[in-house]
């Protein structure tokens, strides 16, 4: 989200971006093994694999037992510089997120950190995709590609670049945002909604 007005997209645009989409490919996952095995003859590009597949090495990294899912979502966090960051906790009841809402002053540059488990086996092109909405009309969307992961038992982050919260009289107001953790094989690792509120001041 930024303060710029929205771009609207003409019907032919729209057309194009869906075939530009389909026509895509992901490329096709590989197991731990094969991606080592590829490229032994480069030993930097060996080490360099094996220091980022760490502990995927060893075989099957499970982090929590009785979750099936390969990417589970733990916490989304509202970070702006200066203050503490605000979070939400994406582990419990997704319904009741709804009822937090965060405050964000108008103008202020921020920035959206998702902290996430990767666990069994590793995850290709993990993708970020937010939409926002305000009175049920959306206002902006934003897609990050957050990339691809080992399995690990510590927790990883990912943060998209700095966003500038719309500012102005009309610009305040409730916002509604639907948030979507995916990848490449357009798995749904967690979807979620939840609300900000833009004003004048963090306080008013």
């Amino acid at each position: 989200m930024s303060g710029e007005p929205e771009v609207a997209h003409t019907p032919e645009e729209d057309t194009e971006e869906e075939e530009i989409k389909s026509s895509y490919k992901p490329p096709p996952e590989k197991t731990i093994e094969e991606i080592l095995a590829a490229d032994q003859e480069d030993e930097s590009l060996r080490k360099y694999k094996e220091a980022l597949l760490g502990q995927a090495q060893a075989g099957a990294v499970i982090v929590e037992p009785d979750d099936p899912r390969k990417v589970i979502v733990k916490k989304l966090a509202l970070c702006v510089v200066g203050r503490d960051d605000v979070e939400l906790d994406l582990t419990g009841d997704l319904t009741d997120l709804k009822k937090q809402v965060f405050v964000i002053k108008e103008g202020v540059q921020y920035r959206i950190r998702i902290d996430f488990i990767v666990q069994r086996e590793i995850v290709h092109g993990l993708k970020y995709v937010q939409k926002t909405y305000r009175l049920g009309v959306p206002v902006d969307k934003m897609t990050h590609m957050v990339g691809s992961y080992p399995p690990k038992t510590e927790i990883q982050s990912y943060t998209t670049p700095p966003e500038d919260a719309p500012s102005g009289m009309m610009a305040r107001g409730s916002y509604s945002v639907n948030s979507l953790f995916t990848d490449d094989d357009k798995n749904v690792h967690l979807q979620w909604e939840w609300s900000f509120e833009i004003k004048k001041d963090w306080k008013d």
